[in-house]
């Protein structure tokens, strides 16, 4: 009698057409090794230009900081410095371990290299425009270089986010200048870095392996290679899961009831702080009447459309930051739905176009507010794309075309981290909305700066009652992170569940 819990051979050889490597012989990694999957492939590995959390992962894998988190949490511990220290609130002095040493025979690792890995942030591309993780280092004056391995991290004015958001986190990488010099364009493929990993194999929508670099100072991994599978399908990656081919993947809230008691296998739950939202381009007419894009609010309930996309495991947001964080707006007001207010507000229907990630739970949500929002007059096409074409879809030129679009930023350790993507500088990057606020970003930098907790709450409290003013931001969840886990997997997962430490997964 089939097994019904594992599926067929020809389950399998449909799910073969969405994902080639299924049955391409053994995906599982050869020997001490394991398989993960990663929604989507790289895009850059380059720290300052990074797409999402996906790249951001493989960085902190292949390179050092001079700070890292310790391993599934937001606390700080020493990585490529032998000791470092604030000695006031604008200077940060290092000194680095002696006998690093960069892969690829790129030699060892200096301040030099840390020099030029965290001022690139401050550059301006042919573009006119800063990097994308610019903000983590807008603090940030100058590197003073002491010695070989000694330096001066000197600031323009005090940051409590510096070490949090940008030393300890991806945009804390230290380059080798050489390589980057070197191999100019590919350098942002072929990373190059002092970590526990280095890259033996890039093939493009099919897997990247990640393999343990035996030069590396410091506790060895417990795995020779990690290889990286970019599936896009929950429903595939789940089939691939329990054919043995990954031994971790993410899912989506939905699949929770239904595979939570598996035989030998974990289910991973962590709240998550990240934030969804449907966002309206403000350029883009008739989003830049506040009078429609009320009655789009108005026409909307949030509680209605995170029930049937995420299967009621997950709670409706108020505003971008989540429970727990720091500047959490717990008085945030709960917006009722009101489609007779809306009808009179709009005064008459028009078509629209709704981008989203081609994701069950995204388009679930999108056909609840397609159906929402024709109650006022408002017929909304479904534009669901995949990974690569979805996130490049608010850059530059091509964004000032939208008009309604699912969006899911990752949070991290710090508020401002998050904060920082609804600026004016990142138009025409990050902020989709196109949503320019001069007092947003004022708020921003003197929460930047301001030293004192409960100073710097008030202040991203402000800036989200500015945001929920505009009706462009309109939010939906945090979500949760799922995952299946191997039973014979411990993996090392950061606090907001996007953030994976590749280089402390560890055997059970």
């Amino acid at each position: 009698m089939p097994d019904p819990g594992r599926p067929s051979r020809r389950t399998l050889l449909r799910a073969a057409a969405a994902a080639p490597w299924l049955l391409a012989g053994p995906a599982r990694a050869q020997g001490d090794g394991i398989a993960v999957r990663i929604e989507q492939d790289i895009q850059t590995l380059d720290p300052a230009e990074r797409a999402s959390a996906i790249e951001g992962n493989v960085i902190r894998a292949v390179c050092r900081n001079l700070v890292a988190f310790k391993r599934g949490s937001f606390e700080i511990e020493n990585d490529a410095a032998a000791e470092i220290r604030q000695v006031s609130d604008t200077a940060i002095e290092f000194t680095l371990k002696d006998g690093l040493e960069f892969t690829g025979g790129y030699g060892p690792l200096t301040a030099d290299d840390v020099k030029f890995s965290y001022e690139r942030f401050l550059s301006v591309g042919p573009d006119g425009r800063k990097p994308a993780y610019a903000a983590d280092w807008a603090a940030l004056d100058r590197i003073e270089v002491t010695g070989p391995l000694t330096g001066r991290i000197l600031l323009k004015h005090p940051s409590a986010a510096l070490w949090a958001n940008a030393m300890a986190d991806v945009s804390g990488a230290i380059l080798s200048r050489d390589a980057w010099t070197r191999l100019g364009r590919e350098a942002s493929l072929k990373l190059v870095g002092a970590g526990p990993y280095r890259i033996e194999e890039w093939t493009p929508n099919r897997r990247l392996v990640l393999r343990r670099n035996e030069a590396y100072l410091g506790d060895p991994s417990d795995f020779e290679r990690i290889t990286l599978r970019p599936i896009a399908g929950s429903t595939t990656s789940v089939l691939a899961f329990r054919a043995h081919e990954l031994q971790l993947t993410r899912i989506e809230a939905n699949d929770k009831h239904r595979l939570e008691h598996l035989p030998g296998t974990r289910l991973i739950d962590l709240p998550s702080i990240n934030f969804v939202w449907l966002g309206l381009n403000m350029a883009k007419p008739p989003f830049d009447d506040a009078r429609v894009r009320r009655a789009i609010r108005l026409a909307l309930d949030p509680g209605e459309i995170v029930t049937a996309a995420y299967d009621g495991t997950v709670a409706p947001a108020r505003a971008l930051l989540a429970p727990g964080m720091l500047g959490y707006w717990e008085a945030a007001p709960v917006r009722k739905r009101d489609v007779e207010a809306a009808r009179k507000l709009l005064g008459g229907g028009f078509r629209a176009t709704l981008t989203l990630l081609n994701k069950f739970n995204y388009i679930t949500a999108a056909e609840v507010i397609q159906a929402q929002l024709a109650e006022i007059g408002v017929a909304v096409d479904l534009r669901p794309l995949d990974g690569g074409s979805f996130w490049s879809s608010g850059d530059g030129e091509v964004g000032k075309r939208l008009e309604l679009f699912l969006l899911r930023f990752g949070g991290k350790a710090d508020s401002s981290f998050i904060s920082q993507w609804f600026l004016p500088a990142q138009i025409g990057s990050w902020n989709w909305q196109r949503w320019n606020d001069p007092e947003y970003a004022r708020l921003y930098d003197q929460a930047a700066a301001a030293g004192d907790p409960a100073e710097r709450a008030a202040l991203y409290i402000r800036m989200q009652q500015l945001m929920d003013r505009s009706d462009a931001i309109i939010p939906l969840t945090h979500e949760t992170s799922l995952f299946l886990d191997d039973a014979g997997l411990d993996p090392a997962l950061l606090p907001n569940g996007d953030d994976q430490q590749y280089a402390l997964f560890r055997r059970l």
